[in-house]
């Protein structure tokens, strides 16, 4: 059976890290939302005159926010028509709470729940200082409004997303990745992946 992974959770959890872990043992379309929109993001909010950083501004949840989304669920459609396995990487927040959205998308791609198995893995942190040492960590330029505005940013995530999807409890897992991902933590995601 096809499978359709989310990894998701708050920026610094290591949603990417759990994800390519898991790609390590199996095979799937790996779309990581920053990577799909990443570039033409930059470019929009370069050109409006704004910081190239900031996810978090109105401009960027009014004009960009869904785009991004949209265009990485449309590389996922286009790769589930084709029978492929697919890992879908980024907080998906709204998404997962509207009901509807996982069910167009499997249409979309003429599948159903009996053809693909659904699972959400939600990554978490046990605290934010952890998360904040890894946004440092990975250096990356996005990070940079998150880090300079950390006092806002930390009081508006939520570790635990609200999921109204229409899929039973057991293809949801909440996983700490706090520490260092071992080869034991990735065998339970795993094992959580494939149904064993």
């Amino acid at each position: 059976m096809q499978k359709l992974v989310f990894f998701v959770g708050v920026a610094g959890t290591g949603k990417t890290t759990v994800a390519r872990k898991l790609a390590e043992r199996m095979q799937a379309a790996f779309l990581d939302r920053d990577t799909v929109g990443g570039r033409f993001v930059e470019k929009m909010l370069e050109m409006n005159g704004l910081d190239v950083n900031d996810r978090d501004s109105d401009f960027y949840k009014k004009h960009l926010r869904d785009l991004e989304y949209d265009t990485t669920k449309d590389i996922c459609i286009e790769n589930l028509a084709a029978g492929q396995n697919v890992f879908m990487i980024s907080p998906f927040t709204a998404e997962l709470k509207n009901k509807a959205w996982i069910e167009e998308v499997l249409a979309a791609a003429g599948k159903t729940k009996q053809d693909v198995d659904v699972k959400v893995v939600v990554v978490t942190l046990k605290d934010m200082e952890t998360q904040k040492e890894r946004i440092i960590d990975r250096q990356t330029e996005r990070d940079t409004w998150k880090l300079e505005h950390w006092d806002d940013f930390k009081h508006r995530v939520q570790f635990v997303p609200e999921i109204n999807w229409d899929i039973p409890e057991s293809s949801v897992l909440i996983f700490d990745n706090s520490g260092e991902l071992t080869e034991e933590k990735a065998e339970n995601v795993y094992r959580f992946v494939v149904g064993e």
